[in-house]
């Protein structure tokens, strides 16, 4: 253990600026000054409010410290010395101002600066002319930096990264773009260290392995520092004074009470999980704000310019209440707020306790958080996660391997730098953590899929975009090309996006932000939807630029998003599961839902944590299938294809089906009381039968596309114009029928199989879940509807159905009598 006394790491310029504040520096501070100077890379965990970012940063203040006293002025040379990467574009400018403050009050000479995909041209040349002592950035702008000539110029005299919220990147496509430009760094400047920041991590040395470059077939690891605890959080469900609704996303029952909690706090923080959940609850709150507290409204959708007005007003402390989306959720440390409320469930406990430590962001206050549930199976889920913060016991997506359509962009992104060799570049890649098992086999297809298209394609000259030297280097084929993939770099593939600027009379107006193509697609002249808290009347479309003025409609609609929705995390599907079969688990929950439970418990049977419940019952001319395994939406919808497609070779005729987070709801015209279920359910469904709907999915077509996008196979965007989204899906599905007829084993087939296990299919945790309840399915064949069964039942017309003739019983589904029939006890 190194000395770890503070005089001897902290120079005396900082020592004398803690004891100004009368502070001193904490234990895990001092030691990641220690890793620091003994040449290592560290993980810091450490909780919200204890320093991680001082901790992080104190290495690289001090060596610039004693820079600048060496060659003060402008005997200094312009060398960028530290990166800071952050998840959030809102997270780097937090951090740099708070950066500032002991900068300033130290009288440092230091220049930080922010790099964003909001950040201006010409900033941007600037930077790279004179590169700032401290640059704080995301993933995306690390892999543009690797996209362009004299990057290895740019990091050459790189001594630190600092990488914040680690495990909320590294899990994700984004970590693996971020983990290859981190191993092109390490060849650039050999002697950078690295240095990883969170305050929830469920897997330590995952953690500590993907930080550190691999050499060798040993792993090689981080050293791990632990920040001292913080105070408890206190974490409090809502329990409305009004009737929990069985089912629904809206919050609107407890909207009323949140705005009391809102008007009692100093600042609040109201985080929901999605952007239509963000529109409608700022608009809610609106409506019942007679106070006129000033509430705003923040989502990645909004325009930038939006969104700075929005957090520079709550770093004046100008605002009581703002309601976001995860955009805010992440290490930004907003010092006024002292609530923090989740509308809905969290969906892990990991999020929950990243979400709760923006309130009272201090090591000794507990940070305070309200949960208000939607729906009664929300309570169950709200109240599992606060057992887990109690407990302090985290979950979170699981590191694995790299995927292949990352580095297939990053291939292309290194061959539109400096020309490279293809042996250096593999050993490159492999010094990466998720990619250090990448056989040679796999590399070269990519790099022949990245130059050519692959086999199946390598006619098309659309598709040759990287060319060998004659000394034998790799370089891309043409400077149109390397502009077109810059235009192009990055993991996060949303639905294609138009612009919604408000126009008063002609052609101007300023814009708000950006909504999904096809939802505007849907919308003829003179209707009215709410976007950016405003109520806007839709005008027309003009290339990619939905036109629209302000309107006083009362009832507007409210843009879905077809992405953004959080999965519910294994950890707390398997809490709920236990605590639905334990009555005696039940003593917290409010007494509708005990009631509830217990109405369940008489009519039917209650769901078994290591097993599954199926019920069955007939119902206006059809007959019902609902199963409880818990274990998401996804896993769910992919469950109920399978299933569709047994009963359909059994000739029960099932005629459609829907999910939700908890449960699935099967219907047919034939009953399904004498099902064989243990076949019904067998594992082998994940074989010939998943293979077969796979080839013809339409969810499996999308999870190509997304890998087509990210693999630069289909470019979105050219330089002055972008892609519409009906044309992007055009292109990739023709290429996958081309690719599925002449080259199955395409490597671009690979990667979208890969995705499909944990992406839009979640097929491994489906696997998992036939695996446990295997032998331990239980049947109960009822007369009518059970308590438990009418959620998922009242979701037909709000979540999509799939399979045929499911139209005609949307009618027969009304949400009193399904529930009436469930209370019924005769």
């Amino acid at each position: 253990m190194p000395d770890m006394q503070g005089p001897v790491l902290l120079p005396a310029r900082f020592a004398d600026w803690f004891a100004s504040r009368g502070w001193a520096a904490r234990a895990h501070q001092l030691e990641m000054i220690a890793a620091a100077q003994a040449g290592e890379d560290a993980l810091l965990i450490a909780p919200t409010g204890g320093g991680k970012t001082l901790g992080g940063f104190l290495p690289s203040l001090i060596e610039l410290a004693e820079t600048v006293s060496q060659r003060p002025g402008k005997q200094r040379p312009h060398r960028l010395h530290t990166l800071y990467i952050s998840p959030l574009k809102a997270l780097s400018v937090d951090v740099a101002r708070n950066l500032m403050t002991p900068v300033s009050e130290m009288g440092l000479d230091i220049r930080i600066e922010t790099r964003t995909g909001d950040t201006s041209p010409s900033k941007r040349q600037r930077q790279r002319a004179h590169p700032p002592d401290i640059l704080l950035t995301t993933p995306e702008q690390l892999a543009l930096f690797c996209a362009t000539a004299n990057a290895e110029a740019f990091f050459r005299d790189l001594r630190r990264i600092v990488i914040d919220e680690i495990h909320a990147i590294a899990p994700q496509k984004r970590g693996d773009l971020l983990s290859l430009g981190l191993a092109a760094i390490a060849q650039w400047a050999p002697d950078v260290r690295r240095a990883g920041l969170s305050a929830t991590v469920a897997d330590e040395g995952g953690l500590a392995r993907w930080l550190t470059p691999q050499a060798g077939e040993a792993p090689r690891f981080a050293r791990i520092v632990r920040g001292q605890a913080g105070a408890r959080p206190e974490v409090e469900i809502l329990d409305p004074g009004e009737r929990i609704p069985w089912a629904g996303h809206s919050g609107r029952h407890a909207m009323a009470d949140v705005y009391q909690r809102i008007k009692a706090a100093k600042m609040a923080l109201v985080f929901v999980n999605t952007r239509s959940q963000a529109e409608m609850t700022f608009q809610e709150l609106w409506n019942i704000n007679a106070d006129n507290l000033p509430i705003a409204l923040h989502h990645g959708s909004l325009s930038p310019e939006q969104r700075r007005k929005v957090e520079a007003a709550m770093s004046a402390g100008r605002l009581k209440a703002v309601v976001c989306t995860s955009t805010l959720d992440l290490g930004i440390d907003w010092g006024d707020v002292d609530l923090v409320v989740q509308m809905g469930a969290p969906k892990g406990s990991s999020r929950l306790i990243q979400r709760l430590g923006r309130s009272n962001h201090r090591l000794d206050a507990p940070s305070k958080a309200l949960l208000a549930p939607a729906n009664r199976f929300e309570h169950l889920e709200c109240q599992a996660a606060r057992e887990a913060v109690a407990a302090n016991a985290l979950d979170g997506e699981p590191l694995k391997a790299g995927a292949l359509d990352v580095l297939a962009q990053h291939i292309m992104g290194r061959g539109c730098g400096e020309p490279f060799d293809e042996d250096e570049l593999y050993d490159e890649i492999r010094s990466a953590a998720p990619y250090a098992e990448l056989d040679r086999e796999t590399f070269d297809k990519l790099l022949d899929f990245t130059a050519t298209g692959g086999y199946a394609l390598k006619t098309y000259e659309r598709f040759r975009r990287l060319v060998r030297r004659r000394d034998g280097r790799w370089t891309v084929r043409t400077p149109q090309i390397a502009q077109r993939h810059r235009l192009n770099v990055g993991t996060i593939v949303e639905a294609p996006m138009l612009d919604v600027v408000v126009s008063s009379k002609g052609r101007g107006g300023f814009k708000l932000g950006q909504i999904e193509e096809w939802f505007l697609e849907q919308l003829v002249p003179g209707d009215t939807f709410l976007f950016a808290g405003q109520v806007l009347r839709f005008e027309g479309i003009e290339e990619m630029t939905a036109r629209v003025t302000r309107s006083s409609d009362t009832d507007p609609r409210i843009p879905s998003y077809q992405g953004g929705k959080f999965p519910l995390s294994t950890y707390l599907a398997a809490r709920v599961r236990d605590m639905v079969q334990d009555p005696g688990k039940w003593h917290a929950l409010p007494d509708q839902v005990r009631d509830w439970l217990e109405l369940q418990k008489r009519r039917s049977r209650l769901p078994r944590a290591d097993g599954l419940l199926v019920e069955t019952f007939p119902r206006a001319g059809r007959y019902y299938l609902v199963c409880y395994p818990f274990e998401g939406r996804l896993a769910h919808q992919t469950l109920g294809m399978l299933l569709t497609r047994r009963l359909e070779r059994m000739r029960l005729r099932p005629m459609g089906f829907v999910a939700n987070e908890y449960a699935l709801s099967v219907w047919g015209l034939r009953d399904l009381s004498g099902v064989d279920l243990d076949a019904l359910f067998a594992e082998d469904m994940m074989g010939d039968d998943l293979d077969a709907w796979l080839a013809e999915s339409q969810l499996m077509m999308r999870t190509f596309r997304n890998c087509a996008v990210i693999a630069g196979l289909i470019e979105r965007r050219f330089p002055g114009q972008e892609k519409t989204g009906r044309q992007v899906t055009i292109s990739t599905d023709l290429i996958y029928n081309v690719l599925r007829e002449h080259e199955p084993d395409h490597i671009l087939l690979k990667a979208a199989w890969a995705d499909a296990g944990t992406g839009l299919l979640d097929i491994h945790r489906l696997g998992t879940a036939l695996a446990r309840i295997r032998g331990h399915i239980e049947h109960v064949d009822l007369d009518r509807i059970s308590p438990l069964a009418v959620p998922v039942m009242l979701e037909i017309g709000k979540e999509p159905v799939y399979g045929e003739g499911h139209e005609s019983i949307l009618e027969d589904v009304s949400s009193e009598d399904l529930i009436a029939e469930a209370m019924r006890l005769d």
